[in-house]
């Protein structure tokens, strides 16, 4: 997982990805691999203790991630 700055993401941009990965199961599926290992990824540093004063935030954002990433399984 690397670094990026915010930046402001419209409605039009969101509706026109959703079109993109819709039409394209290949990048859909490649996202999702890529949030499942980011999801690992952040398991292991919590688990490791990085970011302890993020620790319970953090590990609330993983479980909502892989909750989302089960309910996108189970549409597929």
């Amino acid at each position: 997982m690397t670094d990026t700055p915010n930046q402001p993401h419209n409605q039009a941009d969101s509706q026109a990805d959703s079109k993109t990965l819709e039409a394209n199961p290949t990048s859909r599926s490649a996202l999702v691999s890529q949030l499942q290992a980011d999801r690992l990824w952040l398991l292991r540093q919590i688990d490791s203790g990085r970011w302890s004063e993020w620790r319970l935030d953090l590990a609330a954002l993983e479980r909502e991630l892989g909750q989302l990433l089960e309910q996108v399984e189970q549409v597929n």
